[in-house]
């Protein structure tokens, strides 16, 4: 099988290794390829670096295909995170005879299209939700581009009682380095230097902006995420439009698919996962209680399980599993990290004599 991680610009070599072992221990056999632009892909077969034209969509499918041609593989399964969803189905349109069968996780099907729904669930969830005053509060007082990161963060990676104990907590002026922490949490993943090997938006920056369109306006609406990429996208390549409708390609998908669709995602929430099942001849959801975005990055356990029923050709078993599925232990890296928010919030509200929500 091929796993394609989330990005673009997230490398696949150094980031992935434990979760390789992992999944090799399980049986399972796994091929990653780092992304053109990345890590170890910045160079051509001469030795010359990569420019920024380089680096497409297109290509960097065209390269899953040609490692597979180098490995001597003939057809696998693909799994892709995020938008290694996108690079998956882009795979899947220019490469079909490649493809067994797909998990897409927390799956990316058009930003422009997914744009509407992501706004709307969102402010479903923590504006209008039982977040709403906590929420509406802080939105006085803390910029829209803060405040929109923030709480995707928190609620993702620790869930909603930690984001309104936190967010307590920044109303009345208190925890503001802990909120700091936060809020640079992920705003390298955009911009920056990055970190080589590890996560480097420098060459990929035509993808996520000038093909996918990650740098589109903000509505002027509370909680858009848009705010949050404003001022990166002004310095970034203008969006070109999409390279491929998969909105139409995807009905063509002659293979199973799962697709994977976290509780708590708010980047590539529910609706957007459900609209792409209901466009995949052979597509069926798995829901995750308590998951935020990316089981391959937060709920390792569930892709991994996911991966071996593709191989195995059950995939179709896996949604009637749901709930025997979301009680597995969490394994991965976001998990990490909402486990330290948990423990950062819960501290301040000791140190503070305050106990307003559970620990």
């Amino acid at each position: 099988m091929v796993v394609i991680p989330g990005g673009p610009g997230l490398g696949s070599v150094v980031p992935y290794w434990r979760w390789r072992r992992f999944a090799a221990s399980r049986g399972l056999d796994v091929m990653m390829v780092e992304h053109r632009g990345v890590g170890l892909s910045r160079r051509d077969r001469s030795g010359r670096d990569l420019l920024l034209e380089h680096v497409t969509v297109t290509a960097a499918a065209d390269d899953l295909a040609a490692a597979l041609d180098a490995a001597g593989v003939d057809q696998v399964v693909v799994y892709g995170s995020s938008y290694g969803t996108y690079l998956a189905q882009v795979l899947g349109v220019r490469h079909p005879g490649r493809v067994a069968a797909m998990v897409l996780d927390s799956p990316l099907l058009s930003v422009p299209g997914d744009l509407r729904m992501v706004r709307e669930h969102r402010r479903r969830t923590l504006w209008e939700g039982d977040l709403a005053a906590v929420v509406q509060e802080a939105a006085r007082h803390v910029p829209a581009d803060e405040l929109a990161h923030v709480v995707q963060v928190v609620f993702e990676f620790a869930g909603p009682d930690v984001l309104a104990q936190l967010l307590l907590a920044r109303n009345r002026g208190r925890a503001l380095a802990l909120w700091r922490t936060v809020n640079w949490l992920g705003r390298e993943e955009l911009d920056g230097p990055g970190t080589p090997f590890i996560h480097e938006p420098d060459l990929v920056a035509g993808i996520a902006f000038g093909e996918l369109g990650f740098g589109l306006p903000p509505d002027g609406s509370p909680l858009d995420p848009q705010t949050v990429v404003a001022a990166v996208a002004a310095r970034r390549p203008p969006f070109r439009g999409e390279p491929v409708d998969l909105t139409s390609a995807v009905r063509g998908f002659h293979w199973p698919t799962l697709v994977i669709s976290g509780e708590r995602d708010l980047r590539t929430p529910r609706p957007v996962a459900e609209r792409l099942v209901d466009l995949l001849p052979q597509g069926s959801l798995l829901p995750v209680a308590d998951m935020g975005h990316s089981a391959l990055d937060s709920h390792q356990k569930v892709a991994v399980l996911a991966a071996r029923a593709a191989v195995a050709g059950t995939l179709d078993r896996l949604p009637g599993l749901a709930g025997r599925i979301a009680e597995l232990p969490h394994r991965g890296a976001s998990n990490w990290w909402g486990r330290a928010m948990r423990a950062a919030v819960t501290a301040h509200d000791v140190r503070a004599g305050r106990y307003p929500w559970p620990a």
